[in-house]
């Protein structure tokens, strides 16, 4: 442990994970609560393509790494695509789910071809598509941490009316609340997690890591608020364990991290499931018991 502590690409890669598992759970617990839950793929596909323009831009600036600009075109490209995944979905002109069919398909699809275009190779690509620690630089490091800033201070300084919005959007609009600048304020912030969780988990996974954790904080608790903190706890222990792990053992950070979630939501889920039955056994018991003791009164 300590010679992981030690190591410069170690502290780099565990103060981008904590981060990680603190921002995206609350942007999650929105997106579940609107019903909008693979939002996050969406935007992480047409990320790629940012990531590829960033690419671009890089060579014909003659600037050096080649991935310099990755992250700053995956924040402008997840921006664009979040916000018009938004637009076209208030105006009611395509339903939702074919928006992010297109992003899904479209942002892959020219991420490849871009990045390719810009003299990237298929060990590049997969890095992008399933996270590598790895390649964590300290201006990754920078860009998280402005940017978890910018996430945790929108989501949980205006938890109150993004909670409404997401509950009831009717009676967010009636109660006076701007529902089209919230509508819009999450798909921004949620573009902004994914372009904080594309280096840890990659933009094929980057759902996952806002997702997950919330659907397992909902089996512990029914309290919006206690969700999301919880969701948070989880995350990051998550992104943590996932780190160490693969310290150890030779295998993608990202997917190891899905995995111990999906694993810990299977756990709880099953344990709930247990503790349901004892209940309802114990219910059963009484409620067949009760004529008995009234018999013996009488």
């Amino acid at each position: 442990m300590i010679e992981m502590l030690s190591s410069p690409l170690m502290q780099r890669a565990l103060i981008v994970a904590v981060l990680v598992g603190i921002s995206a759970p609350v942007v999650g617990t929105y997106l579940v609560q609107r019903g909008m839950a693979l939002m996050g793929d969406g935007i992480g596909h047409i990320s790629l393509t940012g990531v590829a323009l960033g690419w671009l831009a890089a060579g014909a600036m003659g600037l050096s790494p080649n991935d310099v600009l990755a992250i700053p075109g995956a924040i402008v490209a997840s921006l664009i695509g979040a916000i018009l995944i938004e637009v076209v979905r208030s105006r009611g002109r395509t339903g939702g789910d074919v928006a992010l069919a297109m992003l899904f398909y479209g942002g892959i699809a020219g991420g490849v071809l871009l990045i390719r275009i810009a003299g990237g190779t298929t060990t590049n690509l997969t890095s992008y598509l399933f996270g590598s620690i790895a390649t964590v630089s300290t201006a990754d490091v920078r860009y998280t941490v402005a940017l978890a800033a910018v996430i945790l201070l929108i989501g949980l300084g205006l938890r109150g009316p993004l909670f409404l919005l997401s509950h009831d959007e009717e009676f967010a609009r009636s109660s006076g609340l701007p529902v089209r600048a919230l509508n819009i304020l999450v798909a921004v912030v949620a573009a902004l997690t994914v372009s904080v969780s594309m280096r840890v988990v990659g933009v094929l996974l980057v759902s996952a890591i806002m997702i997950v954790p919330v659907a397992v904080a909902q089996l512990l608790s029914s309290s919006f608020v206690r969700t999301m903190y919880i969701a948070q706890a989880i995350g990051v222990v998550a992104c943590l364990a996932g780190l160490i792990i693969t310290y150890h053992v030779a295998a993608s950070p990202g997917a190891t991290i899905v995995m111990l979630l999906i694993g810990l939501y299977a756990v709880v889920a099953i344990t709930n499931l247990s503790i349901e039955g004892v209940r309802r056994s114990r219910r059963a018991a009484v409620v067949s018991n009760e004529p008995c003791s009234r018999e013996s009164d009488d």
